[in-house]
C-alpha cells in the first residue's frame, strides 16, 4: 500500500510539465481559439518502414521545450523515428525518453528543442459529459480538430481509459485531448470498432510518472529493441523481420516479386550434403513462408514452404516471375494447418528431399543451384513465426519417438469418459426429435467435461515437469546453481513456450557487449558502472511505475523483453550480467525492497538499488527506503545475504501476493505448490493453499494442509481456529 501511495503521489504531484489548478478555473475558450493556441504544440510523428507506410504515422504534442508525448504504437519498435512541427520544421529525435508498453505511451526527446508545451490537467477531475476537443493528423491532414464530450470512463485491457464521443481516424493516435481551458486530459490511443464516432484516450495522469522517472533509450540503442541480431541474420528485400522471445516473426509484403523477402543466416554456409530445419506457423494458410537455401544473397535461392495447405519446392533464378520455377507441389496429411509445423530439407548433390513433421513429402532431382547461404523466406502479406532454425550434416529429430507417442496416446485415450449411447442407439431414437436433442446435449456435456479434464492434465503435466526442473536446479551446491535459469523456470510455470536457452544467450550477449567497451584494466567499480549505464541509460531498463503489481514484472523473460521490472527481477538480471563480468554480488533481501551489494563481516560495504537505476545508496538511505516502503525499521539481520533459493522463493511469494486477489485459485495453487516443494515447512503458504482449495470446493485437499498445520503446530497461528476449520472440512 505504501508503494501504491508513493506511485499515486508521483501521478498527482505538480511538476515542471504541469500547472497548478487555480482555485477558480479560467473561463472556457472557443474551439477556434483553443485550436489556434494548441496547434503550435502539435507534432507529426512517424516511424520508418517499407515505403514509409501510413500505419506508422500519428500525432504528438510538446510537454516541454524538448519533449514530445505520443503513443508507443505510433513510433513503432526498433524503427527510425521522424518528427515534424505544425509548420513543417523537421526535428531530430535523440532518444525515446520514456515509454510504457502496457499503457501505449511514449515520450521523445529532441535536439535543440524550442517547442511550445501544452499545460497538463488532472484527468481524474474531468467529469462525464464535459466538452473536450481532440487535435491530430487524421489521414495525414495535419492540425485537424474535432469537438466532443467525455462519454464515460471504461476499464479496458490497457487500464482505465477515457471514452470519448469523437470521430477518430488513423493519424489521431498520440494527439492531445483538451478541456475548454486548453489543458491536456488524455492522449488519444485507439478507436472503437463498433462506430467511427467513438474513441478512447489514455488519461494524462498516467503520463506523469514517465515524466518524473523516465527510462531513456538513445536512438542507436532503440533501433536494436526487438531487432534481428545482425551477427546472425541479414534481412533482404524488405518486409518487417523481428526477433523476440527466441522467435523470428515477419509481416508486411517484401519488395521482391510476389511480395518475396528473405532473411539469411550470417553463420557459415553449409556444404553439400546437409540438412536444414525450422518450425513455422502461418497466420493464414493462404500465405507462404518457410526455408530458403542455396541462396546467393541476391535473387537466387531454393524455397520450401507451405502455401494454400500444400507443400511447395521452388527455384528462384532471378528477380521476376519468368525466372521462377515450381519444382514440386504436393498435399500432405502430415501438415497441420494453423499449427506449428517442422519443415526440413536434405540437400544432396542434384537431389533435394523435403519433409514435414519428420515425414517425407517428396524428392526432387535438380542441380540448378549449388552451395549457398541458408535462411528463411516469405511471400505476399504473410505473417509468420519461426523457431528452432538449425542446420548440419545430419539433424537428429526433435520429435518424440513414434513408439512413445503411441503409448502416450493410448494412455490418454483411457481417460475418456464412457459413452453411454452407442451410434446404433442414437439412430434408433432419431425419429424422436425431443429425445434425440436431450441425448446430444448430454453427449456435448460429456465431451466438454473430457476436454476440461485433458486441459487440466496438460497443464498439470507441464507444471510438474517445470517444478522438477526447478527443484533439480536448486538441489545443488550454491555456486553451481544457475540463478538465471531458475528464475526463467518460474516464468515457465505460466508459459510453456518460453525458450530458456534464448534468454541465457541474450544475457551472455549483454555481458559481451559491456565487456567489449571496457578498458583492459577496468576495475570492479568501472565494470559495475558500465553494467548500470548499459541497462538504465543505454537500453531503457527501468523500475515499473504505473503497473508495479503486474505478474509480468515477475517473469524474467518479459523483464528482459520489455525492459521493465520490480526490484528483485531487475536485481537478478543485474547480478547475472555482473557475474559474467567476473563480479560476484550478493542479494540483499531488504524488507519490501530487494537490493544487491556486498557484505563483509555482516556489514554492507556496498548497497545498490537496482530498481532506481543501480544507484549506490548509503546505509541511512537504505533505512529510509525500507521504512517508506514497508514501515519496517532496518536491522543488521536484514543484511544477511540471500541464497539463490531465497531469491526464487521471494519471486514466488511476489506472484502469490499479486495473484491472491486477482487470479483464479488454480493459478495461486500453482505458485503455492512450487514454493512448498522448495520450503515444505512454510505455515503461511500451507494455510493459503488450504483456503484456495476450499474456494475450489476441494475440501479433502484443504484438510491435508490443515492437518499438517495441526500436527506441526507452528507459532503465530491460532490452533483453536484451525481445529474449528478442520472440523468444518
Amino acid at each position: 500500500m505504501l508503494r501504491l501511495i508513493l506511485t499515486l503521489t508521483l501521478i498527482f504531484c505538480p511538476s515542471a510539465f504541469s500547472q497548478d489548478t487555480p482555485a477558480k478555473p479560467p473561463p472556457a475558450k472557443s474551439v477556434r481559439d483553443l485550436t489556434a493556441e494548441a496547434r503550435k504544440s502539435l507534432v507529426t510523428v512517424s516511424h520508418g518502414g517499407r515505403g514509409n507506410t501510413r500505419e506508422g504515422t500519428g500525432t504528438g504534442f510538446a510537454i516541454s521545450k524538448d519533449l514530445i508525448a505520443t503513443c508507443l504504437h505510433v513510433i513503432g519498435e526498433a524503427r527510425a523515428i521522424k518528427a515534424r512541427t505544425w509548420d513543417g520544421k523537421e526535428l531530430t529525435v535523440l532518444a525515446v525518453h520514456a515509454s510504457d508498453r502496457k499503457r501505449d505511451l511514449a515520450i521523445l526527446k529532441i535536439k535543440d528543442g524550442n517547442l511550445t508545451p501544452l499545460p497538463l490537467g488532472d484527468s481524474a477531475k474531468l467529469l462525464q459529459g464535459e466538452s473536450v476537443i481532440a487535435l491530430g493528423n487524421p489521414m495525414g491532414l495535419t492540425g485537424s480538430v474535432v469537438e466532443g464530450v467525455l462519454s464515460a470512463r471504461r476499464e479496458m485491457e490497457l487500464g482505465e481509459m477515457l471514452q470519448l464521443a469523437i470521430p477518430v481516424e488513423p493519424g489521431n493516435s498520440g494527439g492531445p485531448i483538451l478541456d475548454r481551458q486548453g489543458r491536456v486530459h488524455g492522449i488519444m490511443t485507439m478507436k472503437s470498432t463498433v462506430t467511427a464516432n467513438l474513441g478512447f484516450a489514455m488519461p494524462v495522469n498516467l503520463l506523469k510518472p514517465l515524466i518524473t522517472t523516465p527510462n531513456p533509450v538513445p536512438m542507436d540503442r532503440w533501433l536494436t529493441i526487438g531487432a534481428l541480431n545482425g551477427k546472425e541474420w541479414e534481412p533482404l528485400m524488405g518486409a518487417q523481420w523481428r526477433q523476440r522471445a527466441g522467435r523470428i516473426t515477419v509481416k508486411e509484403s517484401g519488395s521482391g516479386f510476389g511480395g518475396r523477402s528473405l532473411c539469411l543466416s550470417n553463420l557459415k554456409a553449409p556444404t553439400l550434403p546437409y540438412e536444414l530445419e525450422v518450425m513455422v506457423k502461418l497466420n493464414d494458410e493462404a500465405g507462404a513462408a518457410g526455408l530458403a537455401f542455396s541462396a546467393d544473397g541476391k535473387e537466387k535461392h531454393y524455397g520450401f514452404y507451405p502455401t494454400g495447405g500444400k507443400l511447395r519446392l521452388t527455384r528462384f533464378d532471378g528477380p521476376s516471375v519468368f525466372t521462377w520455377t515450381i519444382l514440386k507441389d504436393a498435399d500432405s496429411p502430415h501438415y497441420k494447418p494453423g499449427e506449428w509445423n517442422t519443415l526440413k530439407v536434405r540437400h544432396e548433390p542434384s537431389t533435394i528431399h523435403c519433409f514435414v513433421n519428420d515425414q517425407k513429402v517428396f524428392t526432387v532431382k535438380d542441380d540448378g543451384l549449388k552451395d549457398g547461404r541458408v535462411g528463411l523466406t516469405k511471400f505476399r502479406e504473410t505473417e509468420a513465426e519461426f523457431r528452432k532454425f538449425r542446420h548440419g550434416a545430419k539433424l537428429a529429430s526433435l520429435a518424440p519417438p513414434a513408439e512413445l507417442l503411441e503409448k502416450l496416446e493410448q494412455e490418454i485415450n483411457t481417460l475418456k469418459p464412457s459413452d453411454d449411447f452407442s451410434k446404433e442407439e442414437i439412430n434408433r431414437l432419431k425419429p424422436h426429435a425431443g429425445i434425440n436433442q436431450n441425448l446430444l446435449r448430454k453427449r456435448a456435456e460429456m465431451l466438454e467435461a473430457q476436454a476440461r479434464q485433458l486441459r487440466w492434465l496438460a497443464a498439470t503435466v507441464h507444471e510438474r515437469a517445470t517444478q522438477d526442473a526447478l527443484t533439480k536446479e536448486l538441489d545443488q551446491d550454491e555456486p553451481k546453481i544457475d540463478l538465471l535459469r531458475a528464475a526463467l523456470l518460474i516464468a515457465r510455470l505460466d508459459n510453456g513456450e518460453i525458450e530458456i536457452e534464448h534468454y541465457l544467450k541474450t544475457v551472455d550477449s549483454m555481458a559481451a557487449t559491456i565487456q567489449s567497451a571496457l578498458k583492459p584494466k577496468a576495475t570492479e567499480k568501472d565494470k559495475l558502472e558500465a553494467v548500470g549505464r548499459y541497462m538504465f541509460e543505454q537500453s531503457g531498463f527501468h523500475g515499473s511505475r504505473g503497473d508495479y503489481y503486474n505478474r509480468a514484472n515477475s517473469y524474467l523473460n518479459e523483464v528482459i523483453d520489455d525492459r521493465e521490472g520490480i526490484p528483485i527481477t531487475l536485481a537478478v538480471l543485474y547480478m547475472e550480467i555482473a557475474n559474467r563480468l567476473g563480479i560476484p554480488l550478493q542479494g540483499l533481501p531488504l524488507p519490501g525492497h530487494f537490493a544487491v551489494g556486498k557484505i563483509n563481516d555482516g556489514k554492507p560495504t556496498s548497497i545498490i538499488d537496482v530498481y532506481d537505476g543501480a544507484k549506490v545508496i548509503s546505509r541511512k538511505e537504505a533505512e529510509e527506503l525500507v521504512f517508506n516502503t514497508s514501515g519496517v525499521r532496518l536491522r543488521d539481520e536484514h543484511f544477511q545475504p540471500a541464497t539463490k533459493q531465497d531469491m526464487i522463493v521471494r519471486m514466488l511469494r511476489n506472484l502469490i501476493g499479486i495473484s491472491n486477489a486477482t487470479e483464479e485459485p488454480a493459478t495461486v495453487i500453482r505458485y503455492l505448490d512450487t514454493l512448498l516443494l522448495l520450503e515444505p515447512n512454510s505455515p503461511q503458504e500451507r494455510l493459503n493453499r488450504a483456503l484456495m482449495h476450499m474456494k475450489q470446493k476441494k475440501n479433502a485437499k484443504a484438510k491435508e494442509d490443515v492437518r499438517w498445520l495441526l500436527e506441526n503446530n507452528p507459532p503465530g497461528l491460532n490452533r483453536e481456529r484451525l481445529l474449528d476449520l478442520f472440523r468444518q472440512l
